[in-house]
């Protein structure tokens, strides 16, 4: 590289690139290389903001040797095309959730990238969270005995005006799905990572909360894990006036509830030295953000910085980030199948 750091310029400049800019800022190894919008005044503004580099054509972007990588910010339905651009030109991808919003679509990205040769990450900062990485090792080192049921409820809030503002947001083609695409689409990855993937889903939606959308607001299903245990998912953005992500794992040696990065019950049949400090430092604690639930501005970015900085690291040391382009995939398939459940009225296998 012809610079010390590994250079990342953002495409789409919405909320999300700040997002993005604030947690690469923070890494002693990366740095924000400049922006690109479809609509030009948003990313000179965005690099103003800033102080990077204004691009006015994607070409340009991608023809620039000091660009080392790029992180697509698009709504979620137009990632494939310019993440599939950026293989081609050499530069290693990063994803914002979903990697796109069928798996189709998700493929398409990940044979790129595989082809090209460059690394394709992608956006879920929840599973760099502490509280997720102990919940994830306490199963994972079987403390659970026989895992028997886990579910996610991801009940927000999302005005009427919150749709109308953006022309993509609830259409199929551009949002890829409603409340569970969009939303909840963090708490569902959680829930398939934590419990080794979905097997199976039968599911109902709806769309009770707003008028003029084509996409659910409403949604519930019932899961088999691959495991064997069952499950549940639920997410809407008309609960008034939004609760956290709330994820319970239950089995036959121990019980555990997190909502967002919070711990509220942590037991287990036979107790480890480590467990006091868990409930001390991960439990109930002041200066956490508002998790999203009624105000999508209202998070930090340290789960982005942590998830940027795994990514960074991975092609520095030419590894596999934590969170591929395939890991990614996974909750899209499940969703995806969650909403033909739905249409078909009968139990569908994730992919």
């Amino acid at each position: 590289m012809a610079s010390d750091k590994l250079r990342i310029g953002l495409v789409g400049c919405g909320m999300i690139s700040e997002f993005q800019t604030r947690a690469i800022e923070q890494l002693p190894n990366a740095e924000v290389a400049g922006y690109y919008d479809n609509v030009p005044e948003r990313a000179q503004a965005r690099a103003e903001e800033f102080g990077a580099k204004f691009y006015e054509k994607y070409e340009d972007m991608l023809g620039d040797p000091d660009v080392h990588a790029v992180s697509i910010c698009t709504p979620s339905g137009v990632h494939m095309e310019p993440a599939i651009e950026a293989a081609k030109a050499g530069k290693h991808v990063m994803v914002e959730k979903p990697v796109e919003v069928t798996s189709e679509r998700c493929d398409a990205i990940i044979s790129a990238c595989r082809e090209a040769g460059v690394t394709l990450g992608a956006i879920f900062p929840r599973r760099f969270l502490e509280s997720s990485l102990a919940l994830k090792s306490a199963i994972d080192q079987g403390r659970f005995d026989t895992l028997v049921h886990a579910d996610v409820t991801i009940k927000w809030f999302r005005s009427q005006e919150y749709y109308d503002q953006g022309g993509w947001r609830g259409t199929w083609k551009l949002d890829g799905g409603g409340a569970l695409m969009n939303q909840g689409i963090h708490g569902i990855d959680m829930l398939q990572w934590l419990m080794g993937g979905i097997e199976s889903v039968a599911a109902f939606t709806d769309t009770l909360a707003h008028t003029g959308i084509e996409v659910e607001d409403v949604a519930s299903a019932a899961v088999r894990f691959n495991n064997g245990a069952l499950g549940n998912i639920a997410g809407t953005t008309g609960a008034w006036p939004g609760t956290k992500i709330r994820i319970e794992v239950c089995g036959t040696g121990g019980h555990v509830v997190l909502e967002d990065e919070v711990i509220h019950i942590w037991n287990f049949k036979e107790e480890h030295d480590e467990d006091v400090k868990i409930r001390d430092e991960l439990g109930p604690r002041e200066g956490l953000s508002g998790g999203g639930a009624a105000d999508p501005k209202a998070i930090d970015f340290e789960g982005h910085r942590r998830n940027f900085e795994d990514f960074v690291n991975s092609i520095l040391t030419g590894e596999v980030p934590r969170v591929d382009g395939a890991q990614g995939r996974h909750a899209v398939a499940a969703i995806t199948s969650i909403y033909k459940s739905a249409q078909e009225k009968t139990i569908v296998k994730v992919e």
